[in-house]
């Protein structure tokens, strides 16, 4: 149940029966493996988005389809 390498770090608590800091080491670890899980999924979601989008560019070249202008070079055109 618990990580490889955790069980003496556990024991080490619960013989100065410090049961608080156990709770708090243990909250510790879950949240940094929760932030760790998040980053990577966000990575993830980025890599996919930008494969998504250079899809999208590809598919629209192909098309033959033109890149719109921003606002403010349409305007100095005219």
């Amino acid at each position: 149940m618990l990580p490889q390498g955790a069980e003496p770090v556990v024991r080490a608590f619960v013989e100065r029966a410090d049961i608080a800091a156990l709770a708090l080491f243990m909250w510790a670890a879950a949240t940094t493996g929760l932030l760790v899980w998040t980053m990577r999924e966000l990575a993830a979601a980025n890599r996919r988005f930008d494969a998504f989008v250079r899809e999208l560019t590809r598919f629209n070249e192909r098309a033959g389809r033109r890149r719109a202008l921003p606002r403010d070079e349409a305007r100095d055109d005219d």
